[in-house]
């Protein structure tokens, strides 16, 4: 068996279309998830060229070092708090990441700013207001719902973090729907 380490894996539709091209290369798919696809056999170098090949122009990467894996994997822990758990479980996002990655906060935290430059919390408050951008423009949730799903303590705090990061408050931000939402990878 061998895993694979991929960069910018970062919804449901990447994983399908990943798995798409996996297909096409006749490689047979054991598991995948965000950023990780685990195959049944090992890779020559001529299949690992092919992956790499069929993945780049898709946006995709084959990750190799240890470090990348690692802020990769982080990366795909936050979104996917972020953009595909309603936060029900009021876990602080430090313990999350320790528990899934079975490494201590501090080592995460250090790597992570090293290497991308920003601080996890940085990186989390980033999604969360690309993540509220996107439940304002789908108009269904109220402020007030929008607050307690993504576990903020209050619409303020909200507002005062939404109003930090863009400059703009929720509301105006929802009447001008003019600032595009980024895509995952690019925040």
């Amino acid at each position: 068996m061998s895993t694979l380490f991929i960069k910018n894996m970062v919804c449901n539709r990447c994983i399908l279309v990943v798995q798409n091209e996996m297909d096409k290369l006749g490689l047979v798919v054991k598991n995948m998830t965000l950023g990780e696809v685990l195959l049944e056999k090992d890779l020559t170098a001529e299949e690992r060229v092919a992956v790499e090949s069929a993945l780049v122009p898709l946006g995709f990467e084959v990750i190799d070092d240890k470090k990348s894996r690692m802020i990769e994997q982080i990366k795909n822990v936050i979104i996917d708090v972020v953009h595909y758990q309603d936060n029900d479980v009021k876990t602080n996002l430090s313990d999350i990441l320790s528990e899934k990655l079975q490494h201590d906060y501090n080592y995460l935290s250090n790597l992570f700013s090293e290497v991308e430059g920003v601080t996890i919390e940085k990186y989390f408050i980033a999604q969360k207001v690309e993540r509220i951008k996107e439940l304002l423009v789908y108009d269904e949730l109220s402020l007030s719902e929008i607050a307690h799903r993504l576990n903020y303590s209050s619409v303020a705090y909200l507002s005062n973090q939404f109003k930090k990061v863009t400059g703009l408050t929720p509301s105006h931000f929802k009447q001008i729907r003019d600032e595009k939402r980024k895509p995952l990878d690019k925040v």
